[in-house]
């Protein structure tokens, strides 16, 4: 049996809204294409808004394993809509994945965080990122279901089939860790409550070769939380929690046997909403920063370094920022409040905080604080939900890789 979502329905976009959406994304997907590593294929982690390196030294030639699998997603996108060769493309795809196959640096089959993007060195001491190779898994996978080459499927099976999940556990039964470091090992933080959790473990339990078991789905808390009227399940303030799994797995319309049976994809709906109900209620506070098509607060850039910032009870650390890809990362679940959002700060703010690739990161109307950088998990979690809302095609691909409706249903999920 597969289990696939609902079918996709046609986004009720204006023809100026689906124009809007294709200059982001063409202008979000260029950040992946000039920011590749033209023999590793690896992609930087962030660079300056007008196309240039990261202006501090350390961080000029830093790659992320993440933005390398939104990129890889990205080169499925762009060759599917005529931005690029299809030739081009997968010639791109398949030199990155020769290099994680047989280049980069690994244990277990699984990747530091931050690398090199010439070399694939670690970067920073940092630790081999379970949720981060979840994530360039994911841009992998994608980039087998949409090219369907036999080069790149060899390579695929080679990256995904070598990961060992159940080393990853690190000695506990069912609750994978955050990842490991060759100076102090496993780190202590487990992944025990929701999040963006869902796509390390389905992509460990799908594993041909190296699965932990499907009574892992079950074994991490799904805290129920109620903002107003909406009430929802969440984990980290970050709305990003709730948009990397599901910019990949399509959740629509299907439950898990959890005792409360929940959707997913509505779920994230909900909490979509209950955000910008959130930053409304700001308002009060940020009048020049928060308002009905001006919203939106996630992980991002800050005058004082990166926050990991968002809808909470614990307002202290919010000074006013607002950042676009809390609504562009909801595009597919949201539209209706996500596209005007968008649309509002592109024509409220204009060149201050629209450029090559399309929004910085983040800026503050109140203090008039404006990022010079841009970050490739926040351009590309904006360009997959943008591609998702007008035509399913990231879902769609990414479903056709037999691991996911297999993990899908050795968790017992159904149509809801």
């Amino acid at each position: 049996m597969v289990l696939l979502g609902a079918p996709i329905p046609k986004a009720l976009l204006k023809r100026d809204d689906d124009g809007f959406l294709e200059d982001l994304s063409v202008r979000s997907f260029q950040f992946f294409w000039e920011h590749a590593d033209p023999a590793t294929g690896l992609i930087l982690d962030r660079s300056r808004t007008d196309g240039e390196r990261a202006q501090q030294a350390s961080r000029a030639n830093v790659a992320s394993i993440a933005a390398t699998g939104f990129g890889l997603t990205g080169l499925a996108i762009a060759a599917e809509r005529g931005w690029i060769r299809e030739a081009d493309a997968a010639d791109r795809v398949r030199r990155t994945l020769r290099f994680f196959a047989n280049d980069a640096h690994h244990q277990h089959g699984w990747f530091y965080h931050f690398v090199d993007a010439s070399t694939g060195e670690r970067a920073w001491k940092c630790e081999l990122s379970s949720i981060d190779t979840a994530l360039l898994l994911a841009g992998v996978l994608t980039a087998r279901g949409r090219f369907r080459d036999p080069e790149i499927s060899r390579l695929t099976a080679a990256i995904y089939e070598r990961v060992d999940f159940p080393w990853m556990l690190g000695g506990h039964t069912n609750l994978l860790s955050h990842g490991w470091t060759p100076e102090t090992g496993f780190l202590k933080h487990r992944w025990d409550r929701f999040s963006e959790l869902p796509l390390l473990y389905l992509l460990a339990i799908g594993s041909r070769t190296q699965p932990i078991s499907p009574k892992t789905w079950y074994a991490w808390q799904r805290p129920k939380v109620t903002y107003g009227r909406y009430k929802y399940v969440n984990g980290p303030p970050p709305l990003f929690a709730q948009q990397y799994p599901q910019a990949w797995i399509d959740m629509r319309g299907m439950r898990d046997a959890a005792p409360s049976g929940i959707d997913y994809f509505q779920n994230s709906v909900i909490a979509t909403r209950a955000h910008r109900a959130f930053c409304l209620d700001l308002a009060k506070e940020f009048p020049r920063s928060y308002s009905e098509n001006v919203w939106g607060i996630t992980a991002s850039d800050s005058p004082r370094g990166y926050v990991a910032w968002g809808a909470s009870h614990g307002r202290r650390s919010i000074d006013g920022t607002v950042v676009p890809c809390a609504a562009g990362g909801s595009l597919m679940f949201a539209p209706d409040i996500c596209v005007p959002a968008l649309k509002t700060m592109q024509e409220r703010w204009g060149d201050l905080i629209w450029g090559r690739y399309g929004f910085c990161d983040a800026f503050n109307p109140t203090t008039g604080w404006i990022d010079s950088d841009v970050l490739g998990i926040d351009l590309g979690i904006t360009l997959l939900s943008a591609d998702n809302l007008r035509g399913g095609n990231v879902w769609r691909w990414f479903m056709r890789n037999p691991e996911i409706p297999q993990a899908l249903k050795l968790c017992e999920f159904q149509r809801a």
